[in-house]
């Protein structure tokens, strides 16, 4: 089969390998029709995390059942389904409080496993002509009637939607709250159409690129294009002095500062001194516990100057993490099926897998209008 195999930093190509099988009689074997390009696949494309050369990227995958092992009872060849980006076992003590983010039987020794990614397994990922999924019948969500015809709203339900999602729960938004999303990539404007969705009465999404921001506003969003303390005064004036109730960290650790420099604290800092005394922060971007790239001493073990006195003074709570997707995927997948969320409205691009590789260097140099890149395979 044909899939994006990691060769080194900045360096993917489409490759002739193996084809996925079946191995296990709880494993399917899914025919990818649709794989996205995800700004966390930049951190390992760009060589900042222990990704292995050889290995296949891609973790937000929809397709068809080709094939189902002896062990599968719920699905059939010819269903259409989306895959969580993360993987779970769906019997371990994790996944039984619903937390399949932290599946502690597919990554053993760490709480956490996902297709493709650093870190988190074994698995391949799904930017290929085939992908294998284990625990088949617990982790492929079966889609509607409307499977193809709306299907590149369907396939963001396997990380993107539910992540953005996930930001505003860990925040505690509540309906007429207000909330201030840093970051207008994609996780950054599902959390927007979230919170739209919610019934938040404010929503400011902060970022320094007029594309992301205008597609924000087209949402019912209000961009702030700024960073730092003017992003802050801005988001201030607007909520007259008070700040909102509550924040969503939606860029990760590699973000930037008014110099434009990285700085991994600057999104979390300007979300304490954003967001209202007692208000409460969810934070999904990606943060890793080491990042030898990184420019600082600090940043390069995981950690950070963080304004806690402020936090501490104020009286504000952070939640943290990887969302849970099937926590969320089959209610969200009704919002879609009803017409209420749309979230196939951010994409960019429709390529084809060849495209591949130079959609990795468009989307990973940040350039004007590359905003969610879907692929064909």
């Amino acid at each position: 089969m044909k899939a994006i195999v990691y060769n080194g930093p900045f360096d993917v190509s489409v490759k002739n390998v193996p084809d996925a099988k079946i191995v296990r009689p709880t494993d399917a074997l899914i025919r990818i029709t649709t794989t996205n390009i995800c700004g966390s696949d930049l951190h390992m494309y760009e060589g900042r995390t222990s990704f292995e050369q050889g290995r296949i990227f891609g973790h937000e995958n929809l397709g068809e059942v080709v094939e189902v092992g002896s062990g599968v009872e719920r699905l059939k060849v010819g269903d259409y389904v989306c895959m969580p980006f993360n993987v779970g076992c769906g019997f371990c003590e994790n996944c039984e409080r619903g937390l399949t983010g932290f599946c502690l039987t597919a990554n053993p020794g760490t709480a956490g496993a996902a297709y493709g990614f650093a870190e988190m397994g074994e698995w391949e990922g799904g930017q290929a002509e085939l992908l294998r999924v284990p625990f088949a019948d617990f982790n492929c969500l079966l889609l509607p009637p409307d499977a193809v015809e709306k299907e590149e709203d369907y396939v963001m339900l396997s990380d993107i939607f539910p992540t953005g999602w996930h930001a505003t729960e860990l925040a505690g938004l509540r309906p007429g709250d207000s909330v201030a999303i840093y970051g207008a990539g994609p996780v950054g404007l599902m959390a927007a159409h979230s919170a739209i969705i919610k019934g938040a009465s404010q929503v400011f999404v902060v970022d320094t690129h007029p594309d992301r921001l205008a597609l924000a506003e087209q949402m019912g969003a209000t961009g702030i294009n700024a960073v730092g303390d003017a992003a802050v005064q801005q988001i201030l004036d607007l909520t007259d002095g008070r700040g909102t109730d509550c924040g969503c960290e939606c860029v990760g650790y590699q973000c930037c500062n008014q110099h434009g420099h990285e700085d991994n604290s600057a999104t979390m800092n300007s979300l304490v001194a954003s967001t209202k005394a007692t208000g409460g922060i969810g934070v999904v971007g990606v943060f890793i516990p080491q990042d030898p790239g990184a420019a600082s001493e600090l940043a390069k073990v995981g950690k950070m100057p963080f304004d806690f006195g402020s936090f501490w003074f104020k009286g504000q709570s952070i939640r943290t993490g990887q969302a849970n997707v099937k926590a969320y995927n089959r209610q969200l997948a009704r919002l879609i099926a009803t017409d209420k969320a749309h979230p196939a409205s951010i994409i960019s691009h429709r390529l084809s897998l060849a495209e591949g590789p130079e959609a990795y260097r468009h989307f990973d140099d940040r350039d004007a209008g590359w905003t969610k890149v879907i692929l064909k395979p």
